[in-house]
């Protein structure tokens, strides 16, 4: 089980940090899902993507991963609002997604948070027991 969690501690980490990037590499994408009201969207999205790089690779070492376990948990929960609108919309950028298939997105969201809590957060000594 150790083995297991050390595996999907790793493809978090590069899920985040790819994920990340792509903020960076293209931000129209991210753009298109923010919602109007919020404001400064270019900041926050640059601010999202370094979030998730930085908790990414926090994730990799014992000192910081409990503090980036909960950055990228607080982080998942912040831009839940974003997947909702996206799903309100029907459509998303650049994505030719069916209005059904965003819907039935949103609960993967609290599927990440429970792997984020699974690699980063759940007592060591208790993981390995399990």
């Amino acid at each position: 089980m150790i083995k297991l969690r050390l595996l999907f501690r790793w493809l978090a980490a590069l899920s985040f940090v790819v994920a990340g990037a792509n903020h960076f590499r293209h931000p129209e994408f991210y753009l298109g899902m923010m919602p109007p009201a919020l404001p400064w969207p270019q900041a926050l999205n640059y601010i999202s993507g370094v979030a998730e790089i930085l908790g990414g690779l926090g994730l990799l070492m014992a000192p910081t991963r409990r503090l980036a376990g909960w950055g990228l948990l607080a982080l998942l929960l912040a831009v839940f609002p974003a997947n909702i609108y996206v799903a309100m919309q029907g459509s998303m950028p650049g994505l030719n997604v069916s209005p059904l298939a965003l819907w039935l997105r949103l609960p993967f969201q609290f599927v990440f948070m429970a792997w984020v809590w699974w690699v980063a957060l759940r007592d060591e000594n208790r993981a390995g027991r399990t």
